[in-house]
């Protein structure tokens, strides 16, 4: 049985359709899509979220390991907090497999996922130790590209060029920046040419990954037919996306809405010039 197998099986069982669960995990309907037809796995936040909503394991859901009954020892019960589901993911076989970094990127993911209306309690993984906010300020973490990924295709070109950034809250209110909610908040390195103009290569950029759907004409980070992308996003109509690219030199791009994933959404760009 294949992931998307489990996933149908799991929504038979419980009587939902992409609908409910888009609302229930609080993604796309398209990310829902690629999850049902098989196009990309869940994993990460979104697989805990996914496991949550069909009241399953993690285990189960991502590799088949185990039952799919909540009614086991060892699988997950309705009301479990994704905490709850995190702490049981890691304690079993699969869970201990896991390296310490992407332990520590669960359980921040965990508590970002329980606790979104109180960012100042969220967890903060290890690596954050030695940066020390004050409260006007923020603490701004590397986006897991690979993670939103999936199964999608990382650019050969990208590169982790800042790990974390503390910031003023005042600064991003000066330049007009408004965002869905402060652990939302993630940065990632441009690549590539493409955007050029405004957003060069290895210029860092500040996004909302609380924006998972499109909203109106910007720019997102967003995966198409497998590739992940920094674009300007046009609706051209019910059904299409123009996919813009800023430089004159790289032709624009006509693709289906099904076919778009969204990440998040770009909020600012930080370019980096020598003097």
């Amino acid at each position: 049985m294949e992931f998307k197998d489990r996933v149908a099986a799991r929504m038979k069982a419980l009587n939902l359709n992409a609908t409910d669960i888009s609302k229930l995990t609080d993604v796309s309907k398209a990310t829902v899509s690629f999850w049902v037809n098989g196009t990309n796995g869940a994993k990460g936040k979104n697989l805990l979220a996914l496991a949550k909503a069909l009241e399953c394991s993690p285990d189960w859901l991502s590799d088949g390991v185990g039952s799919p009954e909540v009614n086991s020892a060892d699988q997950s019960k309705p009301g479990m907090s994704t905490a709850d589901l995190v702490a049981q993911m890691l304690s079993s076989k699969a869970g201990r497999n896991l390296s310490e970094k992407a332990r520590e990127t669960m359980l921040a993911a965990a508590a970002e996922a329980d606790t979104p209306s109180d960012p100042g309690q969220s967890y903060q993984p290890s690596n954050f130790a030695s940066l020390r906010p004050t409260n006007e300020e923020i603490v701004i973490p590397q986006y897991d590209v690979r993670a939103a990924m999936g199964h999608g295709q990382v650019p050969p070109d990208y590169t982790e060029v800042v790990r974390n950034l503390v910031v003023r809250e005042e600064i991003l209110r000066e330049k007009g920046v408004t965002y869905t909610s402060k652990t939302a908040l993630a940065m990632i390195n441009g690549w590539g040419q493409s955007m050029e103009g405004t957003i060069n290569d290895k210029d860092l950029v500040i996004v909302d990954k609380g924006v998972q759907d499109f909203i109106g004409d910007g720019i997102y980070v967003l995966t198409w037919l497998h590739d992940l992308y920094i674009k300007r996003v046009m609706r051209l109509d019910e059904d299409h996306y123009r996919l813009i690219s800023d430089n004159q030199h790289y032709e624009n791009q006509t693709a289906r809405i099904d076919d778009v994933t969204i990440h998040a959404k770009v909020l600012l760009i930080w370019n980096a010039r020598k003097a």
